[in-house]
């Protein structure tokens, strides 16, 4: 990949500021655009797009190709006459600094049912709507029946619909989608609204120069449209419950390893089928962004498989993932000349396969910062990158930089203060300096390490259940001093 020098932050679009509960595509996402361009900032990384399901995690999501209708903005839809005035004059009870889904998801589905009710064959957008509909017609009916199917059935996964829809009997199928048209065409009306306001957003970003990078997990989660559409295509048992899912083995960080649970991929039928599920999924995002962030890059070499039921990670085995074939596919389908858009997320037990397929399909891989501190042979540290790299002070899944430092052993913390002759007394901005400074092509950090922040605002703790990817950035964030001071880097770095 072509690397043009740059920087950029990395927010995603719930934790934009606003008075609706959750941060989201209205003016906030623009304002923020605004900012990292006063700032010379040309790079923004957000998480993946989906509808958010168990855990409210972006990484837990009912379709890897649908987009997250609780990041519709109220403002654009009174903008755009689907709602009235008087469906926000409600004062809300929204906490201003966390997302608390228990109270935004009933309000903004209440919200939306009632822009979906006022969209008629007379708005503006039904011919937009009909063409969108069409043109995704690939992911979009699967997605939108799999959700009226769980509204109808309580949210049950689809694993306990009745068997003929569990098996998609194509006479069940048909005859439910009869019966539950005006409950599918609502899900499609979601999912136009919601991709007609990020593409706002994208054009906007493309005006003034950003570029978005997007997030492509690996494995999808299994109560999904990706699998209840698509089973032929996983490791499932006759009643769709896997036999085998994902995770990582035991390691530094943990004796038990990570129980993921998603459902492992059958790569056999994925490339008898020329790897096509795959190609839209990949093609369907980069109309969305300009990057991707492959998540888990190593399960394209090998998988950590375990069998269905374990409680740990502990007992499983390394199986052989699809290597360069995927990727001589992808690129001959979408036009890459093995050119990929794509960043390889290389972090976790990566060993030499793994180098060397990243290397030759030419991806740049990720450096944390916040791993680098040990010893001057740790190759987190700058003095070992080239420039095909991207370099983060930390990424989603880690403590701010702040938080961070604190819980840092003493001889990290040591290290770090030798290496950077430092203090310690401003690690975050000791950090984005360091990674700016580095000669990796990107450097990004979170937007908690720009503010100072400290562990209150980490965006997820892995394996924690609950209280994950709630927070919002404060509203008085967009302050001269704070640009001024970030645009010097930029410039001093040479990243502008």
């Amino acid at each position: 990949m072509k690397f043009d020098r740059s920087s950029g932050i990395l927010i995603h679009p719930s934790s934009f500021p606003g008075r609706y509960g959750i941060g989201d595509l209205g003016p906030a996402a623009y304002t923020f655009l605004d900012f990292l361009n006063n700032a010379g900032c040309k790079l923004w990384q957000i998480l993946p797009l989906g509808p958010t399901g168990y855990g409210d995690s972006p990484y837990q999501s009912f379709s890897s190709f649908a987009g997250n209708p609780y990041l519709i903005s109220p403002e654009i839809l009174l903008i755009d006459g689907l709602i009235h005035s008087d469906d926000l004059v409600e004062e809300m009870d929204f906490p201003q600094l966390r997302v608390d889904y228990g109270k935004i998801i009933p309000w903004k589905l209440n919200l939306l049912e009632k822009a979906y009710n006022n969209f008629n064959r007379n708005h503006p957008f039904f011919d937009g709507y009909n063409e969108f509909c069409h043109e995704n017609e690939y992911w979009l009916l699967d997605y939108a029946h799999f959700m009226a199917l769980k509204e109808i059935f309580g949210g049950a996964s689809w694993t306990c619909f009745p068997e003929s829809l569990r098996s998609r009997d194509p006479l069940s199928i048909q005859e439910s989608r009869e019966n539950l048209k005006n409950i599918i065409d609502r899900y499609r009306f979601y999912q136009f609204i919601f991709f007609k306001q990020w593409r706002s957003v994208k054009i906007y970003a493309e005006k003034i120069g950003i570029r978005i990078i997007g997030d492509t997990p690996l494995y999808v989660a299994h109560d999904s449209a990706d699998v209840w559409a698509n089973s032929e295509l996983f490791k499932l048992e006759p009643k769709g419950e896997p036999t085998f899912v994902a995770g990582v083995p035991p390691d530094y960080f943990s004796s038990t390893g990570q129980l993921w649970g998603n459902p492992i991929y059958d790569w056999r039928k994925h490339k008898e089928e020329g790897f096509q599920w795959w190609i839209e999924r990949i093609k369907r995002t980069l109309n969305s962004v300009d990057l991707i962030r492959l998540d888990h890059f190593r399960g394209f070499v090998k998988f950590w498989q375990i069998p269905a039921g374990n409680l740990t990670a502990q007992k499983g085995q390394w199986v052989q993932g699809p290597g360069i074939d995927f990727f001589r596919q992808l690129s001959d389908a979408l036009g890459f000349s093995m050119n990929f858009p794509i960043i390889a997320e290389d972090l976790g037990i990566i060993t030499n396969d793994v180098i060397e397929l990243r290397d030759e399909l030419g991806l740049p891989g990720m450096k944390i910062l916040q791993f680098a501190f040990t010893d001057a042979k740790n190759l987190f540290l700058p003095h070992h990158y080239s420039q095909n790299y991207v370099v983060y002070t930390g990424s989603h899944d880690n403590d701010t930089s702040e938080g961070w430092f604190k819980s840092a052993s003493e001889k990290e913390k040591m290290f770090a203060e030798e290496y950077m002759k430092i203090d310690g007394s401003d690690i975050a901005w000791d950090l984005i300096r360091l990674g700016w400074a580095s000669v990796a092509g990107y450097a990004i950090t979170p937007m908690q390490d720009i503010l100072r922040l400290d562990s209150c605002a980490r965006m997820n703790f892995p394996g924690r259940v609950g209280g994950n990817w709630e927070w919002r950035l404060p509203e008085d964030y967009n302050q001269d001093d704070l640009i001024n001071k970030l645009k010097k880097i930029n410039e001093i770095y040479g990243r502008v």
